[in-house]
């Protein structure tokens, strides 16, 4: 894991007794600045301008060391916009003199975290060395939001995992100050809807997000090329690409094959003879499961590219999800990839030491089911009859006739219903009994169109830990003009979700990282989300949008011919790859939450997460993906709990100890 950590205003007797283990001083001082891990030379670059004005830029940015010197200009004159505003996926810290801002990415996948320390604030881009720095302990209040409430702001607030230690909000940065005073701001425009530009036309809007995608997988073409020279990964040398079958990895694959540039290194490897061929990896799963015959075929069919390299890697029953729970890295926070880890590191192993997958497509593109009550809103009905017909399509199998007119109700609700009345129906839904939460694809999708809704993980929670987060609810439904500040419930769902997804692909990054390797995901990227942002609504919530925009990036970038149903929605595979899983691992995941940690902290209760885990195992339709979430959070807090030693090394008195050492009711 890779992160970087420094702090501001703290006391110097402090500052001087401690430092992270292996870390690389950026920048000396009372305000000093470390890069810990494994970075590679060419992921930090350090920019001087007039003053004591540093920028420190961690990750693959597009831009030059002058337009980076004119962006920290603007931003020291309060512009903190124009940091993140340059292609690719980093980090940026400015230093002005004594003032320090940090700026988060819009989606999620870059957080800052901070805390307060020795009369100060220590700020990382991890939350576990902080924890470790302040001795912090587990916030299972935090914990019982995430799993009750995920998709919902108002549940989960800014905390994490380690009480204490706080997230930036995607969108905002964090701005420190001599003394130790610190400021979360807002740095993208939010204009009222009376004096807002007109929106852009569809053409126009697909044309900025066909040149963001460009720019963001050129900017990876132009890093230098990078090898294990040790043979220690097995990764190929150079930029390779996954290859799915579906439209977010097929575009990425062939944009970065058919770009400028060379995808391998200047020496070749194996195929990739001359570096002119791009490595595109593609997962066969032999049990049934995974991808349909249709999306191997597409895959195999642009695999023929000349500039492409294909490669199909293939997994039996060691490849299943809940398989090799016992090994692992510790992530910085649970999430649901911990469980398909080994399934996920089996497909990266085989694949480039830059790896382009296509993850965030969906958040990016996509329209949220809420959004519908935005053009009801806008009173654009003629926009709904498409996406109402494809969603009752999908909810109910092409049966019942009454399912349309059923969203349509539910959109319509969602649309006159206040915000602060919103959260109030979701904390009395909390109190319901569990088996009362709506569950299917019709309740799914009736369950998406309101101002929030429970997890798929609610129905297993005590009922004392619901009857917490729904205070929670209510209390910030409570608040002084809730209301007015919460905007549209299509843009506020869809934001929440993309929010957490990003979080979800962080966990995923650091439980399936392959010694060597980077993963690259352009669609989370800034400048692709704010051109994804900007599509129209009523262009964004019909069927088959993702596929026309993602088709018109190719052809933008000469890219015509493409397999028969390429974009078109893949039928299920012959199995459920998870209920597979879960299946061939049930004694070991019984065994698991035969004493629970989640129990202990009074969360769950074990018997009926066993007597759920049995059952999904014989068919019963329950959601599979809360009881990966249960699963996933269980087996984080165990490696955490097993976790040695500290991120911090000392000298005199001061001993910080591993989070670990104190962990409330856990301990």
């Amino acid at each position: 894991m890779r992160w970087l950590v420094g702090w501001c205003g703290a006391e110097a007797s402090a500052a001087r007794d401690i430092q992270p283990l292996g870390a690389h001083l950026l920048w000396d001082g009372p305000d000093p600045l470390w890069a810990v891990g494994d970075w590679r030379p060419d992921e930090i670059r350090l920019v001087v301008a007039e003053g004591d004005t540093h920028l420190a830029v961690f990750g693959y940015c597009g831009a030059t060391d002058s337009q980076l010197r004119r962006s920290l200009v603007a931003a020291r004159a309060g512009a903190l916009r124009q940091l993140t505003l340059w292609p690719g996926s980093y980090t940026a810290v400015a230093r002005f003199g004594r003032r320090t801002v940090i700026p988060a990415d819009l989606a999620g996948t870059r957080p800052v975290f901070h805390t307060d320390w020795a009369g100060g604030t220590a700020y990382a881009t991890a939350a576990l060395p902080l924890a470790d720095l302040t001795e912090a302990q587990l916030d299972v209040p935090h914990l019982a939001a995430v799993l009750a409430c995920p998709d919902s702001p108002e549940a989960v607030g800014d905390g994490t995992p380690y009480a204490g230690v706080s997230r930036v909000p995607p969108g905002h940065a964090l701005m420190l100050r001599e003394g130790g005073s610190r400021d979360t701001i807002d740095y993208e425009p939010t204009a009222p809807l009376v004096v807002a530009a007109p929106p852009l036309a569809g053409e126009d809007a697909i044309a900025g997000v066909r040149d963001a995608l460009v720019e963001a997988v050129r900017t990876r073409l132009a890093a230098p090329r990078h090898a294990d020279l040790t043979q220690e990964s097995g990764t190929a040398p150079g930029v390779g690409a996954d290859l799915s079958g579906g439209s977010a990895s097929a575009t990425l694959a062939l944009l970065a094959a058919g770009l400028p540039g060379m995808p391998g290194t200047i020496f070749g490897t194996g195929a990739t003879q001359a570096g002119e061929r791009l490595l595109a990896v593609t997962f066969n799963d032999l049990t049934g499961g995974g991808s349909s015959y249709a999306e191997l075929e597409r895959a195999r069919v642009i695999g023929e590219n000349p500039r492409l390299h294909h490669v199909v890697v293939t997994g039996g029953e060691e490849a299943l999800p809940y398989s090799d729970l016992d090994s692992g890295p510790l992530t910085d926070e649970p999430g649901p990839s911990l469980v398909t880890a080994a399934r996920h590191r089996h497909r990266l192993a085989a694949g480039s030491a830059d790896h382009l997958i296509g993850n965030g497509a969906r958040q990016v593109l996509d329209a949220h089911p809420a959004r519908l009550a935005d053009l009801l809103l806008d009173r654009r009905r003629r926009h709904l009859l498409r996406p109402v017909s494809a969603l009752a399509k999908a909810s109910s199998d092409g049966r019942g006739l009454l399912v349309p007119f059923t969203i349509y109700r539910a959109a319509r609700r969602l649309a006159r219903t206040p915000y602060p009345e919103g959260l109030t129906s979701a904390a009395l839904q909390l109190r319901r009994p569990p088996e009362d939460l709506r569950t299917g694809a019709l309740g799914a999708s009736l369950a998406a169109l309101a101002w929030c809704r429970p997890g798929p993980a609610a129905r297993w929670l005590t009922g004392e830990t619901l009857a917490q987060v729904s205070v929670r609810l209510e209390a910030a439904a409570a608040r002084p003009h809730s209301g007015s500040s919460a905007g549209r419930p299509g843009v506020r769902q869809a934001r929440a979700a993309l929010a957490r997804h990003a979080a979800d692909h962080r966990v995923f990054e650091q439980a399936t990282e392959v010694r060597h390797q980077r993963l690259h995901a352009p669609f989370y990227d800034n400048q692709v989300v704010r051109a994804c942002q900007a599509l129209p609504e009523s262009l964004r919530v019909q069927p088959g949008a993702r596929a026309q925009v993602l088709r018109a990036v190719l052809e933008g970038a000469g890219v015509r011919e493409l397999p028969p149903g390429w974009g078109t929605a893949s039928l299920p595979a012959p199995t459920d790859p998870v209920r597979t899983g879960l299946r061939a691992n049930i004694g070991d995941l019984v065994d698991l939450f035969d004493a629970p940690l989640l129990a202990d902290a009074g969360l769950i209760e074990a018997r009926v997460v066993r007597k759920a885990l049995r059952a999904a195992t014989e068919g019963e339709p329950l959601p599979l993906d809360g009881l990966t979430e249960l699963v996933a959070t269980e087996l984080w807090l165990r490696r955490l709990l097993t976790r040695r030693g500290s991120c911090w090394t000392t000298e005199g008195h001061h001993d910080p100890r591993a989070v670990t050492s104190g962990v409330g009711p856990l301990a």
